[in-house]
């Protein structure tokens, strides 16, 4: 019911303030603008479930494991004795020595991702997608080096993050 002093636009059986109308219906009302108000209202709703549905699935990455080692002289050399000359292949040789060799060394910690040979052979592509910083290859490389490994699972895959101490 329409006080005095008080607008109202009657819309199909129901009054609302006309501040209330104009934010439904656009600037004229009700008429050919409650369509569009209304595409106008779902176009929103919409956009607004898609956002909310994809803030759902976007997950932040998984920390899987993280370990120490100690980049020893026997971690620079394969099996057949070739000198390494990848951080992936030291990162490789060192948790083979670990796991399959029984080689450890003061600051060898063990992990459960590398035990697996499978995984071990993943280290190349992991380190590619994860990060290692220059410097830090080459110390690793250099050997004689205590390191950091960080496991992590995301969208792409897992990758690894190394640090030297």
């Amino acid at each position: 019911m329409a006080g005095p002093g008080r607008q109202v636009h009657v819309v199909r059986g129901g009054e609302y303030p006309v501040a209330v109308a104009r934010l439904v219906f656009g600037r004229d009302g009700p008429g050919r603008n409650v369509e569009q108000g209304m595409r106008k209202g779902l176009l929103a709703a919409a956009l607004a479930a898609a956002l909310a549905a994809s803030a759902g699935a976007a997950r932040a990455d998984e920390l899987i494991e993280s370990y120490g080692a100690y980049i020893g002289q026997d971690d620079l050399y394969n099996s057949s004795n070739a000198r390494l000359t990848q951080p992936w292949q030291v990162i490789r040789q060192d948790r083979a020595n670990v796991h399959r060799f029984g080689v450890r060394q003061p600051g060898d910690d063990l992990d459960g991702y590398f035990a697996s040979a499978r995984n071990r052979e993943l280290a190349e592509r992991m380190i590619r997608a994860g990060r290692i910083e220059r410097s830090a290859a080459r110390r690793l490389l250099d050997g004689d080096v205590q390191i950091h490994v960080e496991i992590w699972r995301g969208a792409g895959g897992d990758y690894i993050n190394i640090s030297v101490d």
